[in-house]
């Protein structure tokens, strides 16, 4: 810092009159005491060898070294009374599996999770969020740990227990966004100045961008941010993708609320504080070239500029975050079958084995199955047993190979699980997509894109193919919609709303920012039967390239991409530019781009920027429309029924089972009364208590049943007041296994549900 003061002018001062600068101001929280010690240690030397720069061989006062204890030796996010082991009813010890260590199962010879190889749970007395000392300005690399990994790396105890601490921070959320949370809410409240940080490069992603986004509504405005750059992650010595951010509360010019220059500063610097945003805007830097070092391996990075206000996906320009969903588009989009156990996937020769094609019905649960790599390279083609809707019992009974199959290569995975509903379904996929099946119940065929991948690609799949949890399956088998998502409008808007994940930095298609909110053309029938001629035809010549030649999409766009860019070809991407007739697949996106753009009625082409701005404020048309009641299904036929009218309040309304339940009242005039979901006094008395059923299966009934009459999502302490003596856990491990049975869903809110 004091070099940066320096570089404003040979004789910069703080202009502090007997204050130095040292380290007693420069404060720290660091968990591992060794690493505590250390980077105490590194400060009193840059300090000191700041000193000998600047001032020579100037006598140091002794003791040369102070003990400052400014650097705390503790858990950062997390403060608690003590730590212990949790222990069950009967007072043992409670252990968990530590999600590390493998074993060969001796009958299959797949990799299983070893039984003996547990930890103790840990458990914490009184957590809460920890408190941070005063300072003016925060900034840190926390640890790079993503949601999955926060139980295998801190334990299950300390994860729950963490964001049991923090209610307001999503549970999807990535470990260091605790940090950037922490920090925005001291500096939103003035107890900072500002504050920055490094952190995984998938901030911008939906379920770290909520807390960005929570902050800036509070006041907090991004002055700097680099979404994306080159890093080595000293703990795994690993490369990854990293983001930089610094948040402030008020724009002041750089530099002006840091250091006041002396009256002798370079006109240069000068200039360069002024041309620094005196508005809420902000220093947005893109990497624009990555070189590789030839001495040190290290890429060389040339950095972009934009300067503006900075949005929570940290982009500059049409505000895309601000887009909302649209009805039109609602209940279309899903995500693949979430597994829980490789056992299920087999070959064919292992589905054979199992009795398909001479088990009668065995057809209906042992599918095609298609994963990411499936669509982006050569498909496996593999198959996936699919039990959902079966019991164990029916399973033993029908299918008595596959029962045994499941029961040794999926279920010791399963048992070691800590959500109940897949320990005790073992048989059933962890999430099986009970909505997604719904929407392709009566298509031939539906459109499926990668979640995470280099180029954004669409292409239609069979009805009967079974999606992977990274494949994004949109129910609509037109090949009109085909082509507006394969269209460059859609491309642009998706990269632009869905961020980018992962070392290689792929584009990630989250439905809910690239699907949902996304308006198709209103357009005539001849220009949708254009779009339709030529959507086909580009399904069909990627798919014959690929079973003619045995290549993969992504290594032909990779050779389309060049092509585009006006790039050499090398001699084998010319043989597979030749071999996949590349020329002609450009000339059939080309073709596609311009019926689309002439099916909204925009001129062609466009810029990015310019096509952002368009479908943002087609967004916010459509978004009006249909509030007042105007929408532009794109499935009519099966959205109509499900979703054109919003839930009422049904809280009078008698569940199955209720022998209590009284008709409706009537009025004077015979006709019944208002709905009570139109009277707030009402709504507002409290309902009759249903009774509690004593056997499980009932209780489950009783539970789907007041579910399904909940107007909005409830906890299940919440709907377990609706009944008597219902305890809130009970009610909640039924909750799950009807969630993964696909009879129930989780709310938005942390911790509900929603039938």
């Amino acid at each position: 810092m004091l070099e940066l003061a320096e570089s404003f002018g040979e004789n910069m001062r703080l202009d502090l009159a007997g204050e130095t600068v040292d380290p007693h101001q420069f404060l720290g929280l660091e968990i591992n005491p060794r690493a505590a010690t250390i980077a105490e240690l590194v400060l009193w030397i840059g300090h000191l060898q700041w000193h000998h720069r600047n001032r020579g061989s100037t006598e140091w006062p002794e003791p040369v070294l102070r003990a400052f204890k400014n650097i705390e030796c503790r858990d950062a996010v997390l403060a608690y009374d003590s730590r212990d082991f949790a222990k069950d009813a009967s007072g043992k010890l409670r252990y968990v599996w530590d999600r590390r260590t493998y074993k060969t199962d001796p009958t299959t010879g797949r990799d299983v999770p070893d039984e003996r190889a547990v930890r103790p749970l840990d458990t914490f007395q009184n957590p809460r969020p920890a408190d941070w000392p005063a300072a003016d300005f925060i900034v840190g690399n926390p640890p790079f740990l993503g949601t999955s990994r926060m139980r295998e790396d801190l334990g299950d105890g300390y994860a729950e227990t963490l964001r049991a601490a923090y209610p307001t921070v999503p549970e999807s959320a990535d470990f260091v966004m605790y940090w950037w949370h922490k920090a925005a809410e001291a500096t939103c409240a003035g107890r900072a100045r500002r504050f920055g940080f490094i952190t995984t490069n998938s901030i911008r992603q939906t379920f770290n961008r909520r807390i960005v986004q929570a902050a800036l509504d509070k006041g907090i405005y991004l002055t700097f941010a680099i979404p994306d750059h080159p890093w080595i992650d000293a703990t795994e010595c690993a490369a990854v993708r990293i983001a930089m951010t610094v948040g402030a509360t008020s724009a002041i010019r750089r530099g002006a609320d840091l250091l006041r220059p002396s009256a002798k500063a370079t006109a240069s610097n000068r200039a360069q504080q002024d041309c620094a945003p005196t508005t809420n805007q902000g220093r947005l830097h893109a990497v624009a070239a990555e070189t590789p070092d030839e001495e040190t391996g290290e890429n060389v990075v040339q950095l972009s500029l934009d300067i503006g206000t900075i949005s929570a996906d940290l982009t500059t320009g049409a505000a895309v975050n601000a887009a909302q969903p649209l009805k039109a588009n609602e209940g279309l989009t899903y995500r693949g079958m979430q597994l829980i156990g490789s056992g299920f996937i087999v070959t064919s020769d292992e589905a054979k084995a199992l009795g398909l094609g001479k088990t009668k019905g065995l057809e209906q649960h042992i599918r095609p199955y298609r994963n990411g790599r499936d669509l982006t390279d050569q498909p496996r083609r593999v198959m996936v047993i699919d039990l959902f809707g079966l019991s164990n019992d029916e399973i033993r009974t029908r299918f008595p190979k596959v029962h045994e199959h499941v029961l040794r290569t999926v279920k010791p995975e399963r048992d070691v699980n800590n959500r109940a509903s897949y320990r005790d379904l073992w048989w059933v996929h962890g999430e099986p997509r009970r909505d997604l099946r719904s929407s392709l119940a009566n298509l031939t065929r539906y459109i499926a894109t990668v979640e995470t991948a280099k180029h954004r690609f669409f292409q239609f799949l069979e009805a009967d193919i079974l999606p992977d949890n990274m494949l994004v399956a949109v129910a609509l088998s037109d090949a009109f919609h085909l082509g507006v998502l394969s269209s460059r409008i859609h491309v642009v808007y998706s990269l632009a709303a869905g961020g980018r994940l992962g070392v290689g930095n792929d584009p990630r298609y989250n439905k809910t920012r690239c699907f949902d909110p996304f308006p198709f053309p209103d357009c005539t029938e001849t220009q949708k039967a254009r779009i339709r001629k030529l959507a086909e035809e580009l399904d069909a010549h990627r798919k014959r390239a690929q079973q003619q030649h045995g290549v993969g999409l992504t290594d032909i766009y990779n050779v389309l991409e060049k092509l585009r860019a006006g790039t050499a070809l090398s001699t084998k991407e010319r043989a597979l530019h030749e071999a996949a007739l590349v020329s002609t697949l450009k000339h059939l996106h080309d073709e596609l781009d311009a019926a689309v753009a002439d099916a909204y009625g925009w001129p062609w082409p466009l810029t990015d920027e310019e096509i952002l701005e368009r479908v943002v404020a087609l967004n916010a048309a459509r978004a009006a429309e249909e509030a007042a009641g105007t929408i532009r299904w794109l499935r009519p036929e099966y959205q109509i029924p499900r979703f054109a009218k919003e839930k009422s309040a049904q809280s009078d309304l008698p569940l199955p089972g209720d022998a209590k339940a009284k008709p409706a009242k009537k009025t004077k005039s015979g006709k019944p009364a208002a709905n009570v979901g139109s009277n707030p006094a009402a709504a507002a008395r409290p309902r009759r208590k249903l009774a509690w059923p004593k056997t499980l299966a009932e209780r489950a009934k009783a539970v789907e049943s007041a579910l399904a009459a909940e107007a909005a999502p409830v906890t299940p302490a919440e709907l377990a007041t609706r009944f008597a003596r219902a305890k809130p856990d009970d009610v909640a491990e039924i909750l799950d296994t009807l969630r993964a049975l696909g009879r129930a869903r989780s709310g938005d809110r942390r911790g509900t549900f929603l039938r």
